[in-house]
């Protein structure tokens, strides 16, 4: 690993206005659920779920933009949520569990479910959702927390108008300000639409707005794998939620179980890698995200587990 100056002065998020002010949540969010199993091994604090194949919009600064992004009108089967959720559990699991990643979570008409299913295993956890919200109501929202929802993220998308509706409904449901978040994605070009922009590790080559793949991989840590576990809705885990091109598959929970996963020699050897500000290996190699925003303290305690 490089010098712990200098990565603790990485790991530090600037103050700029091109970085998602929720990351600072998130960070502390990460920082604070850091626990180890009880062989030492130390857990993930995000546990994301992509958990279908599609998604009802195509945002210019979203690989789905590009002709060639598949959309797959299938969803994860609840017992893998389940498995997942209830072994993780089992091993302290204290962190983020969240419904996100490629997709929009609440076209799944079963996500209700999935919600109490993850709650039902994950008592102490924070149970969080990322939505465009195009489709939520007093109704859904309502359905959301009763499930166990701790926090909806709101990604808007069309305007001030849009950010100004969905907060009136929020509030007119009864939700506190830690309940929901606007995320304000209907920015300029200039302020990168509101969002850490990135190349999604190579697959924003054709998108609307396009990023185009590095040439050299960065020399510069990555500390995704070290906190981050991935799974999409066939049961893959990738080596994180920048794979958008599932380049990095490291297991699959339908046939293994979590810790196997999490543990498999070739995402150690990714974190060891990636730590050392390594980024031979595919997709990392044509990706331009930091990496270092957070995470530090994961890899350390990697480091001194190895």
């Amino acid at each position: 690993m490089t010098d712990k100056n200098d990565q603790i002065e990485d790991n530090d998020i600037p103050d700029s206005p091109f970085i998602d002010p929720t990351i600072h949540r998130k960070k502390s969010i990460m920082d604070e659920s850091l626990v180890l199993t009880p062989d030492g091994i130390p857990m993930p604090s995000l546990v994301e779920v992509s958990e279908s194949g599609t998604c009802n919009r195509s945002c210019s600064f979203c690989p789905r933009s590009g002709p060639d992004y598949p959309d797959i009108k299938e969803f994860i089967d609840p017992a893998l949520v389940d498995k997942l959720a209830g072994q993780i559990g089992e091993l302290g699991f204290k962190g983020l569990f969240m419904f996100s990643g490629f997709v929009e979570p609440m076209v799944d008409k079963n996500i209700f479910n999935l919600v109490k299913i993850a709650r039902d295993h994950l008592p102490n956890a924070r149970i969080e959702m990322v939505t465009n919200g195009d489709v939520l109501d007093k109704d859904r929202l309502l359905r959301l927390f009763d499930s166990g929802l701790s926090t909806l993220l709101i990604s808007v998308y069309d305007g001030p108008e849009s950010a100004q509706e969905l907060e009136e409904l929020c509030r007119s449901s009864g939700l506190n300000d830690g309940q929901f978040i606007l995320r304000r994605r209907y920015l300029s070009v200039d302020e990168n639409f509101g969002i850490n922009l990135s190349n999604r590790a190579g697959t924003m080559d054709n998108a609307e707005h396009n990023i185009p793949s590095l040439h050299e991989p960065l020399d510069h840590p990555c500390y995704y794998p070290h906190y981050t576990f991935f799974m999409d809705y066939l049961g893959d885990v990738l080596v994180c939620p920048h794979d958008w091109g599932k380049n990095f598959i490291v297991g699959n929970l339908k046939d293994q179980d979590f810790i196997d996963v999490w543990t498999a020699p070739e995402l150690i050897q990714a974190r060891e890698r990636l730590a050392a500000g390594n980024r031979g290996m595919s997709p990392c190699n044509v990706c331009d995200v930091k990496g270092t925003l957070m995470g530090l303290g994961h890899a350390e305690k990697w480091s001194e587990n190895a």
